[in-house]
């Protein structure tokens, strides 16, 4: 259902006299954190009121991808309770919506606000509850403690930019991604992946045109964890490798089909449907193997050592409508 005018206000309170943390109001939900928990209440479609409780590092962690990614496609889910539904010019915040217990029990919630509304909001409760000392994009051993009383910020860390490229990486006109001109290092994990560049031989004439790097460089360098890079990109093909460590703080549900291919360590997939978070498989991904969730799915991933893994994207924006119409399919391949 849509928002109606008067809870599409977004009002942000004074900080907590004690605790220093301000509370947040969108529509029908609330939310304020404490020392440990972000809580989210709402009132359900027969009058009761209801709230869900989630560790607050799991909540800025998961907020802070919703917010990075511009809220990704298909569902973001904080757990199993919580999440947005991208709409692509507006966006639907839930509970309970995609949990099968709480909508047969009637008290799930849906409402949809404008993009940038819904944004906003999100990035003021990034800035306000995430701690000096925290980042919420790096891996538990990477970053301090997003627990006790309002203590500071960390703008930087929530603030981060993505680089973009015009043309491949190491060629002329790509500086913003270049490795050695912007000097990030390579990560504590990845101290023994090889940093030589591929050896080429272009036709003269050719040298401006003719080029190739090493991924494995490239992603060593990376000091996020679960953010997808854009690497190729030809026309709808999306090719996004990322590095991935700890857990995925997202379970993400699909809205087309998503390949993953394990480049280095390995990865488990808890998989379950998307509409219902019914359980459908345990994937568990080595070096080397290929998988796809389909677009009925959702998908949290464990990676207890740092690895890195490419996914392929469908980013054609039409794609989701042509899925929901019948015209394309919801899983990889047909046998």
């Amino acid at each position: 259902m849509n928002a109606p005018a008067e809870l599409a206000k977004v009002i942000a309170s004074t900080p907590d006299a004690v605790l220093g943390y301000k509370s947040f109001q969108l529509g029908s939900f609330g939310f304020r954190r404490d020392e440990y928990f972000a809580h989210i209440a709402w009132t359900t479609r027969d009058g009761r009121s209801l709230s869900h409780s989630m560790d607050i590092a799991n909540f800025l962690r998961a907020l802070m991808r919703d917010v990075a990614w511009g809220f990704f496609y298909g569902g973001v889910n904080f757990d199993d309770v919580i999440g947005t539904v991208n709409h692509y010019q507006s966006v639907d915040l839930q509970a309970g919506a995609f949990n099968a217990t709480l909508k047969d029990a009637g008290v799930d919630i849906l409402e949809n606000f404008p993009t940038a509304q819904i944004k906003a909001t999100f990035e003021e409760m990034l800035a306000d509850w995430t701690n000096a000392g925290f980042d919420p994009f790096s891996a538990p051993q990477e970053t301090g403690t997003p627990y006790g009383r309002k203590n500071g910020a960390n703008t930087p860390a929530i603030t981060r930019e993505r680089e973009l490229a015009t043309r491949c990486v190491g060629l002329p006109g790509d500086l913003p991604m270049r490795t050695d001109e912007r000097g990030a290092p390579v990560n504590r994990a990845f101290a023994d992946v090889p940093q030589d560049a591929p050896e080429l031989h272009p036709e003269p004439g050719f040298e401006n045109e003719v080029h190739a790097f090493n991924l494995f460089a490239f992603l060593s360098r990376s000091q996020v964890t679960w953010n997808p890079s854009f690497t190729s990109v030809v026309k709808y093909s999306y090719m996004c490798p990322t590095t991935e460590e700890h857990i995925l703080p997202i379970l993400h549900s699909n809205d087309r089909v998503e390949w993953f291919f394990q480049m280095s360590d390995e990865i488990s997939w808890d998989c379950s449907h998307r509409d219902t978070g019914a359980p459908l498989a345990r994937v568990i991904m080595k070096a080397g193997d290929m998988a796809a969730m389909p677009a009925y799915c959702r998908h949290q991933g464990y990676s207890p050592k740092r690895s890195m893994l490419l996914v392929w994207e469908n980013g054609s924006p039409s794609l989701v409508y042509e899925i929901q119409k019948g015209d394309a399919p919801e899983v990889p391949v047909q046998f």
